[in-house]
């Protein structure tokens, strides 16, 4: 035992956690606007596109953990289980590094099979580190829960500068860099950790491996792969939700009646329980589909709908230069670029020079008739804080700019590389003489520039300067951990004082609880976007924080309850499946996310969310009786 009263593997498991959830919530934060992004060295990919990568990412990112457990169960235990899944996800990681669609699908893929590996593993090992009845325990996974949201509120905090100072893509390397810091923790503390490497016992009624992956993940994949050959060649489902969406729910059904099954074939007195669990798996997919739309529609809207002048939070490497995309639905008192630092130019070159991708013949005409000067970025024209504006410049055989529509039907212009190994001929900033000194210049087509200054009032940036804003993810990847941490100690108190006065509130009433304060925080983004005329102006960034203060409360009634009842409603031998179960309904649910951050950020949008959310907490409260017989017939 350590100095505190606890194991001293508790700690070592802490910080590995901690630097984990650092990496994932930084890449989280960040990947769709990397996707997306057309102005600051992302991808360039239509909106439609880069949601459906997110989605795909966070259902199958709580899928693998439904496999992960099981083989560190049964094969390699969990401490290798969680070395292995730490080197994929900072392989992965270092791939994303690298600014290219096939090292971007080939980095997630190796997230989501070390995530699997990793994330059911290293909770079940700070379980293990306390033996049966010991009271410190639930104080133990206290402290290493902190060590999750201390992650998830530094992501943020590192993304941030790396992005504004340097690129989306070092970044991800940072994140990879913070993942093989808590591999090495683990490592120096090997020994120390192996009495936590206990796996169960087996048990002769508990569904084996070979079960799980005849039974279920097979006929999933194939349903799986049917419903995407499907939706690909039908042209209703490739206009609205897509074939990946459509085959992934389509490879579901199989999942949902194989559960379905265990319940029809459970014993008399298994059966109320499995009953209980569904609406309770309801429950928790719907509520993680929204909480989890942070990293998706949450981002876009903070992003494009959101003013983001906040001069306490955008200081120093903490402020990010407004682009001209930044003033379409600005306030006209927002003070817009000087014109004579826009260069208006062809949509092709804007995109390039959005992407930081230009090829040699734009460099050459701009310079020759645009009254430009191309620079190197170590040029003493080119002040420090212009660095960030540098393009690397290619041969014109290697760069391949592609338009295509996105869900909305609006035009997207992405810039790739043919082949994304070709190597840059030189790096260069664009400058432009404006009264007799050398500032940068903004390549930017004739649409755009002329949105910039559509609602524009008088004020004008000296040219040279830019506008400093506080970045999206600052606000929708830190919110939401600090009121977690903020927080957790007054949900406790209240339910803590309501049970010392008897009136306790049951483990069901909690999840009706949190439904409701989920529809609460849906109608505030309702009035929200009312507010703002559905994008026409932007809105203030205090919606979001009373968006993520309302969410969290019900986060914390919520989230920790759906575990809980889990273990307290399953049969003893179905306890793993199930649980299997509950993230099989988060990784639906995150699917969702993926599909609905695709949609416009309306008042009807985000009203028809909270209706659907309130008519499972409805549902919650009509079964309230059920659930709290249940769960008292059970021991909890």
């Amino acid at each position: 035992m350590s100095r505190t009263g606890h194991p001293k593997g508790l700690f070592p498991l802490f910080f590995t956690e901690m630097w984990e959830r650092l990496a994932f919530y930084l890449m989280l934060g960040i990947l769709v606007l990397y996707a997306s992004d057309t102005e600051r060295g992302g991808l360039g990919l239509p909106l439609s596109r880069a949601v459906e990568i997110y989605g795909t990412y966070m259902a199958f990112v709580y899928f693998t953990p439904f496999l992960g457990g099981m083989i560190a169960d049964r094969f390699l235990g969990f401490r290798r289980s969680i070395f292995i899944g730490g080197l994929f996800m900072a392989t992965g990681l270092f791939l994303l590094g690298v600014r290219s669609l096939p090292t971007l699908y080939a980095g997630l893929t190796l997230l989501c099979l070390g995530n699997g590996l990793f994330k059911p593993n290293i909770s079940a090992m700070v379980g293990n580190l306390y033996e049966a009845g010991d009271p410190k325990r639930d104080a133990g996974f206290n402290i290493f829960y902190m060590g999750i949201n201390i992650g998830a509120a530094a992501s943020a905090l590192l993304s941030a500068p790396l992005r504004n100072l340097f690129s989306f893509n070092l970044a991800f390397v940072a994140a990879g860099v913070g993942l093989l810091i808590g591999v090495t923790i683990l490592s120096f503390n090997w020994k120390k950790l192996e009495r936590a490497d206990r796996r169960s016992a087996p048990d002769p009624e508990d569904v084996t491996f070979k079960q799980v992956i005849v039974r279920i993940l097979v006929p999933a994949a194939v349903c799986g792969a049917a419903g995407y050959y499907i939706g690909t060649r039908w042209a209703f489902i490739q206009g609205n939700i897509g074939p990946v969406t459509f085959g992934f729910l389509i490879g579901m059904l199989p999942i949902m009646g194989y559960f379905l099954s265990l319940w029809l074939r459970a014993k008399p007195a298994e059966k109320p329980g499995f009953g209980a669990l569904i609406p309770v798996f309801v429950a928790g997919g719907t509520f993680f589909m929204i909480l989890h739309l942070s990293g998706g529609l949450m981002t876009i809207y903070a992003e494009h709908e959101t003013n983001r002048e906040v001069p306490a939070l955008a200081i120093g490497p903490y402020s990010q230069q407004a682009m001209p995309g930044y003033f379409d639905n600005a306030a006209r008192d927002v003070p817009r670029p000087d014109e004579r630092t826009l260069v208006r130019t062809t949509a092709d070159q804007e995109a390039m020079f959005g992407a930081r991708r230009v090829n040699e013949s734009a460099v050459a005409q701009l310079s020759a008739g645009g009254g430009v000067t191309a620079a190197a970025p170590d040029s003493p024209d080119v002040e420090s804080g212009w660095r960030f504006l540098a393009c690397k410049v290619y041969p014109d055989v290697n760069v391949k700019v592609e338009t295509k529509k996105d869900a909305h039907g609006v035009p997207v212009t992405s810039v790739g590389l043919d082949p994304e190994t070709a190597s840059a001929t030189g790096e260069v900033v664009f400058l432009k003489a404006v009264d007799d000194r050398q500032v940068p210049a903004l390549l930017v087509s004739e649409a755009t520039y002329a949105d910039v200054y559509r609602l524009a009032g008088p004020a004008r940036l000296e040219p040279g300067k830019f506008l400093g804003l506080v970045n999206a993810e600052m606000i929708t990847a830190l919110f939401n951990p600090v009121f977690v941490v903020l927080l957790t100690p007054v949900v406790v108190f209240i339910f803590g004082r309501l049970a010392t006065r008897g009136r306790a509130v049951s483990t069901a009433r909690k999840i009706f609880i949190g439904m409701v304060l989920t529809t609460v925080s849906l109608l505030i983004m309702s009035w929200s976007a009312k507010v703002g005329g559905n994008g026409a102006i932007k809105v203030s960034v205090m919606w979001l924080l009373v968006y993520y203060l309302v969410i969290t409360f019900g986060e914390l009634c919520l989230s920790p309850m759906g575990l809980s009842l889990v273990t307290k409603l399953a049969p003893k031998r179905y306890v793993g499946l199930m649980m299997g179960g509950w993230f099989l309904s988060t990784s639906v649910g995150n699917k969702l996310s993926g599909f609905i951050s695709g949609l416009a950020p309306t008042a009807l949008m985000f009203f028809v969310l909270a209706m659907a959310t309130l008519l499972v907490a409805l549902l919650i409260l009509v079964l309230l009786p059920k659930l709290d017989r249940a769960i008292k017939q059970y021991g909890g």
